[in-house]
């Protein structure tokens, strides 16, 4: 299959848009079948084109996992460009309008799975960095592209153990620019700064079984559990700050019961989530559950998983380099967030990196007839190549003696 054999029924989109080199590029990888943690050579594709451009690739393989690091320069500054070539599925089948793989254009958007999350992004950021390095094959400090397969499933053998791995090596980024779906209703219009943090919890309640008419004989966990889940709902964590909302505290699963309707339960299990802001970390976070759950007589056991601590880019160089190249071709400043939920940006940015995300419209991402307005891909990639331009300017001529 060519890209000439996409489906388009729109003909009202340019020919130049359609012809697009970071349009055919998003085609070629909404083909690919990359259903996490599945690269589907997705990543091949890339480091192909990025070999041409000077990039040492170097295949990063985890478990099941598929990463790529690759590197153009060998001085400082680094600015790595990050990203993922995995997917959520599609689903049922039926309910979308076309093959989720077979990349679509009608009405002027792109129907695919990843078209929004994250492979637009993805074929944006390499056609800017065959554009800017075209223009610039001598620019200073370093370009680089961090991409995994594995942000979409269990986030355990993609960006964190590159990280982990590249710092080990004494290899450091210094600015990273995300390619998440941050926008909102138009392209730009919110970039990411930072995300909450997110801290799991896993608690099981132990009671004795018996009969519902003999309370006096048995131990029911639902009943010992009930004034526990009302407090930690009523707490009021913290307001929180000049840039994260409030923490949230939210029961996600809850189960009990043998399936008999006249026999109380040996056991309850819940399993809640914090989205948390700044003013906490999940130390202090898991202390201060615990110390309300013994306030309790309970008979109790409880695991966590973390997910990621919160993060935020402070106002500087990146900050502003991204808030400029949006603000040139729209006019408009962006929104300045740290809303949504996870991204790799969490296990980027405890290295000191400074992180930001920009990418397309996010209304449609992990949904039936997943698409992205066809006409932002080459928006931005300007908008990337200009974040390029700005962070690693054209060398000041060398004065003659």
């Amino acid at each position: 299959m060519t890209y000439a054999d996409i489906q388009n029924t729109d003909s009202t989109l340019a020919a130049d848009i359609l012809q697009h080199p970071a349009v055919r590029l998003t085609c070629d990888l909404v083909r690919r079948r990359s259903i996490t943690p599945d690269d589907a050579s997705c990543q091949a594709l890339i480091a192909e084109r990025l070999e041409r451009l000077g990039f040492r690739c170097e295949a990063m393989p985890f478990g099941d996992v598929e990463n790529l690091w690759a590197r153009r320069g060998d001085s400082g500054p680094v600015l790595c460009l990050a990203g993922h070539t995995d997917v959520v599925p599609p689903g049922n089948l039926d309910a979308w309008q076309t093959d989720p793989f077979e990349p679509t254009i009608r009405d002027g958007l792109l129907y695919g799975r990843g078209a929004a999350d994250m492979k637009s992004g993805l074929a944006a950021m390499v056609v800017a960095c065959e554009r800017f390095v075209a223009a610039r094959p001598d620019h200073p400090g370093s370009l680089a592209f961090l991409i995994t397969s594995d942000e979409e499933g269990r986030a355990r053998d993609g960006t964190l153990k590159v990280i982990q791995a590249l710092a080990a090596r004494g290899e450091a980024i210094d600015w990273c620019v995300l390619g998440e779906p941050s926008s909102e209703q138009v392209l730009g219009d919110v970039i990411r700064i930072g995300r909450r943090g997110s801290l799991s919890g896993m608690l099981t309640v132990r009671g004795i079984q018996g009969h519902v008419a003999y309370p006096q004989l048995a131990d029911n966990p639902i009943r010992r559990f009930a004034p526990v889940l009302a407090r930690l709902h009523d707490i009021e964590w913290d307001r929180g700050n000049d840039f994260f909302p409030p923490t949230s505290f939210q029961v996600v699963d809850l189960r009990s019961g043998i399936g008999a309707p006249n026999v109380t339960p040996p056991e309850l299990s819940a399993r809640f989530n914090f989205r948390y802001c700044t003013e906490w970390d999940h130390e202090r976070l898991r202390a201060r559950v615990h110390e309300i759950i013994d306030q309790f007589d309970i008979d109790y056991e409880l695991e966590w998983h973390l997910s990621g601590e919160p993060f935020l880019t402070q106002a500087g160089p990146l900050v502003d380099a991204v808030c400029q190249a949006v603000r040139e071709p729209t006019g408009a400043d962006p929104v300045l967030s740290t809303g949504g939920g996870t991204s790799d940006g969490r296990f980027i940015a405890p290295a000191g990196t400074d992180v930001v995300e920009l990418g397309p419209v996010n209304a449609s991402i992990h949904k039936v007839d997943e698409h992205v307005r066809i006409a932002d891909i080459p928006a931005l990639t300007g908008m990337y190549r200009r974040i390029l331009e700005i962070l690693l300017p054209e060398r000041p001529p060398q004065q003659q003696p």
